[in-house]
């Protein structure tokens, strides 16, 4: 089974502004079953597009499927089954010997900046950059699955 093993985290405004980025991607995504026990999401980058399947959280992990599909097909989903979606600019970021991901929000989800690392176990240790403050792994609200239904403007 392929799983994801997830910790987020609110990355400082302040700090962010002075990182050395790289050029950042924009994604689109569309939620077209969008519970607890399952999500399904359709996401368009500039050159691809994926369809995933995400299982229910337990603890930080989560199982996870993942294919790349046409880009014509992914626009036909989004337009047809997306129930709610979200937009935001990812930057792609190392640090310490892992790949940080960064998600800047647009839309009603702007104003929100959330860091993600990706673990090998539940436990692995990691070094945290000063960017990275607040520890929200377990905060749902903070799924983009949630945040498409209830955006950060919403409740923040």
């Amino acid at each position: 089974m392929a799983t994801e093993i997830e910790r987020k985290f609110l990355v400082d405004k302040d700090k962010w502004k002075s990182v050395l980025k790289p050029v950042g991607e924009f994604y689109k995504q569309g939620y077209i079953f969008n519970e607890k026990r399952c999500t399904v999401r359709v996401r368009l980058t500039s050159n691809a597009a994926f369809i995933t399947l995400k299982g229910p959280t337990a603890g930080i992990s989560r199982s996870e499927y993942e294919y790349q599909i046409p880009m014509p097909e992914a626009n036909e989903m989004l337009e047809l089954f997306a129930a709610s979606s979200i937009e935001k600019t990812r930057y792609k970021i190392e640090y310490a010997g892992h790949m940080w991901e960064v998600d800047v929000f647009d839309g009603e989800n702007n104003g929100l900046i959330v860091a993600e690392i990706e673990l090998q176990h539940e436990h692995e240790q990691f070094e945290k950059p000063d960017w990275a403050g607040e520890d929200v792994s377990k905060d749902l609200r903070y799924s983009n699955g949630s945040l498409s239904v209830t955006p950060y403007a919403q409740w923040r």
